[in-house]
C-alpha cells in the first residue's frame, strides 16, 4: 500500500478555509504489510524520493492551482514544492517496480523498486518547473481543470501492464458549479509501453441517494480504487465517506471517447454539464452491481483502497 501526502487539514482564518500541513517534511511511502489474523505487521517502508535521493514531500506543487499549504495553525504560509506528491493509488509492476497515482498534476508516477521516482506524467499544459525528477507531459490537457484535492485516485493493472486511472471526481468543466452538480467523471488508459494515453472512458456515477441513502450531495460522490478483475474487466469503487459500493464494467473499445469534442475545454455543453450523456450520444460505460460495501458489517468508511486477494476475496484500506 502507499500512505496519503501526510497529515493534514483545513482551519479556517477570516471565514476563508486554509489547508494545514502539521508535518511539512512527511514524505510519502511505499508501505509492505502482511495481514495475519487481526494483526497487521509492517515489512517494509520504502520513502519516495526524487532522482537524487532527496524526499519528495506531500506538499502542492504550484501557487494559483494547488491549495495554498500552511503551518498547523494556518498562520504561517509554508513554501510549494515543485517534488510533492499526493499519492493515492498504487500497482507493483512485473519488473519490481511501483506506478503510482497522485491528485495534484493530476498525474502518473513511476517509482523504482528502491523509491526513487523515475518519471512523472502529467497533464499537457501543466509547465511544472523546478522538480527534481524527469516530468512528462504526456495526458490529455483537459485534465488540467480537476478539482482541488479531486485528481486521480483509483490505479489498476490491466493483464497485459496497461494501467486504468480514475479521475476521482467530474472535472470543473466549464466551471467548479458543473463539477459539483456532475455525476460523469472519467477512466483513463495508459500503456507504459508507448509511454501514452490509449483511450479515455466516461464514468456515470448512480445518483448519490442511491450510493448512499444518507447523502444529498451529488458532489460527495468519489472514485478511489479501480481494480483488475481479468481481461478487461474492472471493479470501479463509487463512494461518499459514508458508502461505497463496487461497480463491474468492461473496458469496450467502442466507448473510447479520446481526442474527440469531449477533450476539447471550448465544448459547450461540457461532458460534465450532460444531464444524460448517453442520449446525447457519448458511449459511457456500462456497468453492473457487485457488492454494497456498506452492508457487509465492519467495514469503516472512507475506503480508499481495494485489492483482489483472490477470486473470492478483497482486500479493503481506509484513509
Amino acid at each position: 500500500t502507499v500512505t496519503d501526502r501526510g497529515p493534514n487539514g483545513q482551519i479556517k482564518v477570516a471565514g476563508t478555509k486554509r489547508r494545514t500541513f502539521p508535518v511539512p517534511g512527511f514524505d510519502p511511502a511505499i508501505v509492505r504489510i502482511r495481514v495475519v489474523g487481526d494483526t497487521v505487521k509492517v515489512l517494509d517502508a520504502i520513502p519516495i524520493t526524487t532522482s537524487r535521493g532527496e524526499p519528495v514531500t506531500g506538499l502542492p506543487n504550484q501557487r494559483g492551482r494547488d491549495e495554498a499549504p500552511y503551518d498547523y495553525n494556518a498562520l504561517t504560509a509554508l513554501p510549494y514544492d515543485p517534488n510533492g506528491l499526493d499519492t493515492e493509488g498504487i500497482v507493483r509492476a512485473a519488473d519490481g517496480s511501483f506506478w503510482l497515482v497522485d491528485e495534484y498534476g493530476p498525474s502518473l508516477v513511476h517509482v523504482s523498486a528502491h523509491g526513487k521516482v523515475l518519471t512523472r506524467y502529467v497533464p499537457k499544459g501543466l509547465n511544472l518547473t523546478g522538480a527534481g525528477y524527469p516530468v512528462v507531459e504526456a495526458l490529455p490537457s483537459v485534465l488540467l481543470h480537476r478539482k482541488i484535492n479531486r485528481g486521480f485516485e483509483g490505479l489498476a493493472q490491466l493483464p497485459g501492464g496497461d494501467l486504468v486511472l480514475a479521475v476521482q471526481s467530474p472535472l470543473s468543466l466549464p466551471d467548479t458549479d458543473a463539477a459539483e452538480a456532475s455525476r460523469t467523471t472519467r477512466l483513463l488508459r495508459f500503456s507504459p509501453k508507448k509511454k501514452a494515453v490509449t483511450a479515455e472512458y466516461a464514468y456515470r456515477f448512480d445518483p448519490v441517494d442511491v450510493v448512499d441513502p444518507r447523502e444529498d450531495d451529488t458532489s460527495e460522490l468519489k472514485i478511489s480504487s479501480v481494480v483488475a478483475v481479468g481481461g478487461d474487466r474492472l471493479l470501479v469503487e463509487e463512494r461518499t465517506d459514508k458508502a461505497a459500493r463496487l461497480q463491474l464494467v468492461r473496458l469496450d473499445r467502442s466507448s473510447n471517447i479520446l481526442g474527440g469534442s469531449w477533450d476539447d475545454d471550448t465544448t459547450s455543453p461540457s461532458l460534465e454539464q450532460l444531464d444524460d450523456p448517453a442520449a446525447s450520444g457519448v458511449p459511457v460505460l456500462a456497468k453492473k452491481p457487485v457488492v454494497d460495501l456498506s452492508r457487509v458489517a465492519g467495514v469503516p468508511g472512507k475506503i480508499e483502497g481495494v485489492a483482489l486477494v483472490d477470486h473470492d476475496t478483497l482486500a479493503l484500506i481506509n484513509d
